[in-house]
């Protein structure tokens, strides 16, 4: 939002389509007993499409002007100080995430001057 980047928040799946093609790290997720491994390609497409299901409840809601970036840079915020939590963590953030919280953000963000 200032005008710094940090390298420990993940960008919006958006913004890294480009860069697709390139060889990803990957994650390892348990669940039980099995461990999953994930490219950063496929969750950068898991959190597009939760953030996608948020933006049609919101439109639901009547947000009509809502966008699957605006709900990833709404929830990343807070990670900018703490880290990239575990994906279940950001799961929960994502489908938790209550209108008046995004529209207390957008408020505050469109106050220091980010461009909407």
């Amino acid at each position: 939002m200032n005008g710094e980047d940090n390298d420990q928040v993940p960008q919006h799946p958006e913004d890294n389509k480009n860069e697709q093609a390139e060889v990803s790290e990957t994650a390892s997720i348990d669940s039980e007993e099995d461990v999953v491994s994930l490219t950063d390609i496929e969750l950068n497409e898991i959190i597009e499409s939760l953030c996608l299901s948020k933006v049609e409840e919101f439109i639901m809601l009547g947000y009509e002007h809502v966008s699957g970036k605006d709900i990833w840079d709404c929830v990343s915020d807070k990670y900018r100080k703490t880290g990239v939590p575990s994906l279940h963590q950001i799961v929960n953030d994502i489908l938790s995430l209550k209108s008046t919280a995004f529209m207390n953000w957008m408020t505050i963000s469109m106050y220091k001057g980010a461009q909407f």
